[in-house]
This record gives C-alpha cells, structure tokens and sequence, in this order.
C-alpha cells in the first residue's frame, strides 16, 4: 500500500494512469497494472520530487527568516553619545 496517498487519492491517481496510457499509448491497463506502475513511479520518481519540495521549502524559509531579520534590524535605534559640532 502506498502510505503517500490515502485511498480517494491513489483511486484518482490510479484512473489517470489508465487514461494516459490508452489516449497516449492504445494500451488499455487494468487496475492492478495501473496500482503497480503508481508504485514503481512513487519509488523511482517520488524521492527526487520529495527533495525538490525540501529545497523549495528551505528557499522560501531563508527568504522569510532574511526579511525577519531586516525587520528586526529596522528596528534598532542609534545609541552612544550624540555629538554635535
């Protein structure tokens, strides 16, 4: 079982499968052929999609953590000793 997916998903995911391949190939496959190449697409495929959302994940918390910090900056006033001539 795919534990990436719950069941309304896998059953959504399973049905455009079959659709691509017999519009796109003239292959018609059945459910279980469909389920199987989910699978085998998820194992293959999955990992590198997962690390591209961990990368986009991190730029958009650097570009968040970098706006905070000008912010925060923004903030501090001038202190010490005022001269004035």
């Amino acid at each position: 079982m795919i534990k990436s997916l719950n069941q309304e998903q896998k059953e959504y995911v399973i049905e455009r499968i079959k659709e691509y391949f017999e519009l796109e190939r003239g292959e018609e496959l059945g459910d279980l052929a469909a389920d199987q190449f989910l699978h085998f697409m998820i194992q293959e495929i999955g990992p590198f999609l997962y690390n591209q959302g961990v990368k986009d994940s991190r730029q958009m918390v650097d570009q968040k953590v970098m706006n905070l910090d000008e912010d925060i900056r923004s903030l501090e006033r001038p202190a010490g000793r005022n001269t004035r001539t």
